[in-house]
């Protein structure tokens, strides 16, 4: 038989590990809205410059970028290191995908091997439980 404080122990476990896995959640969509703003904001400079599509395409990537630098402050983590680290990844792997979508690139094993060592590295950083 459990008692009403063993109840409100157990709801509050539950509690914490839901707004873990919620933080958790909010802290990949906000590394996800990040590599599409770095990764989109470099191709418009590469596509202004490199391909010839003028100054406009080149300034909206510097914008994309700027934004990219204010997404990355909204992680919930507070380590700027732990945070750029483990966007590298991201990076990497997002750099990958927008490639097969609009540069019809074809990724062979070891890039996606790579990209996988890559996330799994990205976990380890940001989400390991650690000692408070």
């Amino acid at each position: 038989m459990t008692s009403a404080r063993d109840g409100a122990a157990v709801r509050g476990i539950l509690a914490t590990r839901q707004a873990d896995a919620m933080t958790v959640l909010r802290s990949i969509a906000l590394f996800l809205l990040a590599a599409l703003a770095e990764i989109g904001g470099a191709w418009l400079i590469w596509q202004g410059v490199r391909e010839s599509r003028g100054l406009w395409w080149a300034g909206a990537g510097v914008v994309a970028l700027g934004a990219y630098g204010f997404v990355a402050t909204l992680q919930p983590d507070a380590n700027f290191g732990r945070i750029l680290a483990a966007y590298g990844g991201v990076f990497v792997a997002g750099s990958l995908a927008w490639a097969v979508v609009l540069d019809g690139f074809r990724p062979d094993r070891y890039d996606l091997g790579g990209a996988l060592v890559c996330l799994v590295g990205v976990s380890v950083i940001m989400y390991a439980p650690r000692a408070t």
